[in-house]
């Protein structure tokens, strides 16, 4: 009844200030992966033209996005009365007082049936912006037409929909009853795309941006980011930042600002003039397949797959641990480590099968340590696991060049740190 109660009030603050406030625009991120880096950069290239809203978290569950969209903190304990009640009062300052933003940008989370309909319940998007579908929190949704049809759902309170043309498979287009739509992405079959030219570590890439309705149409940008699924987010931000009436100048500039989020395709230096692609946020079937595919492209002496189980895949899992452990490409990979049972019991077979070097260990700790005894000079790591129990940033901790990049990895703060240290523990 509490809780129930807590998500009504909060509900009604978000109507009531976009009321009080309809100058104040809304673009919402659904998507299976890619969410944060997309809103991120749509962040960042509206950025060039309005103030704009945005948690650097990702506060996108029903209790926490109402407060992320008010830009009101969440509190530190969800059942103590007197916090709820230093949240309404300001929540209610916020939805009286003056505009204080041009732009909100929210990311929307699910993983049940239905979630998506209760976001609906209270939000009129201006700009609603789905990522991607693909396999994502399977013990509960189950199917893929599940999936897509709560992350379609986001269409159903939005103005206009801007979909991911290569990550939203075409035979899920019967969910969609918006007509407003665009498409965007890398390949030929968006509408709003990316079409390359040169590439470095250093630099990210170079190439032009296809816009329909911007002044040119045909815009010559850099983007500093790796892999070309990376590339996606810039583009559907660029995307928004036309519908929101952006400059040709100021899309290009709010394109050269992107950078990686912490843990997302992020490149740091290791030890011994190594290269680490830092992808340790979390894992999905379809990030990991695209940030291996990646890693194979990039020139380098000695390529090491550091891979932590894919969590909260439900009955898919072993099928899903198999299918990137047949991704392992002996040829390409000098090493292919695993963190966590799942990795150890279905994708390290696969990869053995396949011919790959192989090597499984319990503990992120126990995979950074035996990855730093193995590296050789100009190395490039690939390090990607999920959340709860994999920890791979731990690993990567052990690789870097200087403990100062240590602020670059995720979850580093105190509460993170004693979480993982308790975990670490049971193994000592």
């Amino acid at each position: 009844m509490f809780k129930t109660y807590i998500q009504k009030k909060l509900e009604s603050y978000v109507q009531q200030y976009f009321k009080k406030h309809p100058e104040v625009k809304l673009v919402v991120v659904a998507g299976s992966v890619g969410k944060t880096s997309t809103k991120v950069a749509i962040a960042t290239v509206l950025s060039q033209k309005y103030k704009v809203r945005l948690h650097e978290g990702n506060h996108n569950t029903h209790l926490s996005a109402p407060l992320a969209i008010l830009g009101v903190e969440y509190p530190d304990n969800v059942k103590n009365p007197l916090q709820w009640l230093a949240v309404f009062r300001a929540a209610h300052a916020r939805v009286h007082g003056p505009s204080d933003v041009d732009v909100v940008v929210q990311e929307l989370g699910i993983d049940r049936q239905g979630d998506m309909a209760k976001f609906a319940r209270y939000l009129q998007a201006d700009i609603g912006v789905v990522t991607s579908v693909a396999p994502e929190h399977m013990e509960y949704l189950q199917t893929m037409d599940i999936v897509a049809k709560e992350e379609l759902g986001i269409a159903a309170f939005s103005q206009q929909v801007l979909i991911n043309r290569d990550d939203v498979d075409g035979s899920f287009a019967s969910y969609l009853t918006n007509p407003n739509l665009v498409t965007y992405g890398t390949s030929g079959a968006a509408e709003y795309r990316f079409e390359g030219g040169d590439f470095s570590l250093e630099n990210g890439h170079s190439g032009i941006l296809i816009a329909p309705g911007a002044t040119p149409p045909r815009i010559d940008v850099t983007i500093h980011v790796v892999g070309e699924h990376n590339l996606r987010p810039a583009v559907g931000a660029a995307a928004v930042g036309v519908k929101l009436g952006l400059s040709a100048h100021e899309i290009q500039a709010g394109l050269a600002a992107i950078r990686p989020v912490k843990g997302r395709m992020n490149i740091l230096r290791g030890v011994n003039d190594t290269t680490i692609i830092d992808d340790t946020y979390n894992a999905s079937p379809s990030a990991v397949s695209s940030a291996l595919q990646t890693l194979y492209q990039l020139q380098t002496p000695q390529r090491i797959a550091l891979l932590g189980s894919m969590n909260e895949l439900g009955t898919t899992s072993a099928a899903e641990h198999e299918a990137i452990g047949k991704m392992c490409d002996p040829s390409l990979l000098a090493w292919v480590v695993t963190i966590g049972e799942d990795a150890k019991r279905y994708l390290a077979p696969a990869a053995r099968a396949n011919g790959c070097q192989v090597k499984s260990f319990t503990t992120a700790l126990q995979a950074g340590a035996f990855v730093h005894k193995i590296l050789e000079p100009g190395a490039i790591i690939l390090a990607k696991g999920s959340e709860g129990k994999i920890y791979t940033e731990e690993a990567v901790k052990m690789l870097l060049h200087s403990t100062d990049d240590e602020q670059h990895l995720v979850r580093q703060s105190i509460k993170w740190l004693d979480i993982k240290q308790k975990f670490f523990s049971q193994f000592s």
